[in-house]
């Protein structure tokens, strides 16, 4: 009786300890590559930089999370980044801050040299889950599919683990955190690289302030506005209108 007693106590032990362990608050650390060149247009001065610039843009970025709220932001360049100061600016002052109790977002961007701050209700993305899995940072990670901005897909694979329904700048909706995301149309991917669940900030995860404030409608109608008198005739028709578009996905990624 007690030699049954024992390894029924060893099995319960055991299962617990292999028990899924639910994570609620950590920093993530992304590496997040974007292939430069390819963003850029075929225009002299662009082809002259190529020359001078690394095929990568490499950075790293911190995803703070706890209590449901969360901020991703710039942490450092990787020493493999060869690109000039201007160049680095934006990626440096963004940041990203999700409530998800309160289901409102707000998020700084940098673009042409100004600063903008959107406060918004956080935005509703169309998933598709996919049967494929992959390991992310010591987490099993499932495939989703989703489509932003009408036309725009992205790739992420994410973990029911990380119980946050978060993910890099303002992709989010997916029963879990996501570990690795992959926007095509923008050549650039974000990878988890660790996950550290000793610490957590919650200090550090604040919204932005700012004066003037916009939501997505109004800041999205002032940028077609003024891209209306960008030129778009003759033969680098198609290829002023992909950078337009690029500047609106990345003015709202």
């Amino acid at each position: 009786m007690k030699t049954i007693l024992f390894f029924i106590t060893v099995l319960f032990f055991t299962i617990i300890s292999n028990a899924q362990q639910f994570v609620n608050k950590a920093v993530i650390e992304y590496e997040v590559s974007t292939n430069l060149k390819k963003t850029m247009s075929n225009d002299s001065w662009d082809e002259m930089m190529k020359d001078n610039l690394s095929d990568l843009k490499i950075s790293y970025f911190n995803y703070t999370f706890t209590d449901n709220k969360s901020i991703f932001k710039f942490d450092r360049w990787s020493p493999k980044t060869r690109i000039p100061k201007y160049l680095k600016d934006a990626d440096e002052e963004n940041s990203w801050y999700f409530d998800f109790n309160a289901g409102m977002m707000n998020m700084q961007k940098q673009i042409v040299g100004t600063n903008f701050v959107i406060v918004d209700s956080i935005s509703k993305i169309e998933w598709k889950i996919t049967n494929e899995n992959r390991e992310i940072a010591g987490y099993n990670c499932r495939k989703a599919v989703g489509k932003i901005m009408d036309d725009v897909y992205v790739f992420a694979f994410y973990t029911d683990d990380i119980t946050i329904s978060g993910g890099p700048c303002s992709i989010n909706g997916l029963p879990g955190m996501i570990l690795g995301l992959t926007v095509p149309r923008l050549y650039t991917s974000y990878i988890a690289t660790k996950v550290d669940v000793s610490f957590a900030n919650a200090a550090e995860i604040k919204p932005i302030t700012a004066k003037k404030t916009y939501d997505f409608k109004e800041l999205k109608a002032i940028f077609e506005d003024k891209l209306k008198n960008w030129y778009s005739d003759g033969d680098q028709k198609e290829e002023i209108q992909r950078q337009k578009n690029m500047f609106l996905w990345n003015a709202f990624l």
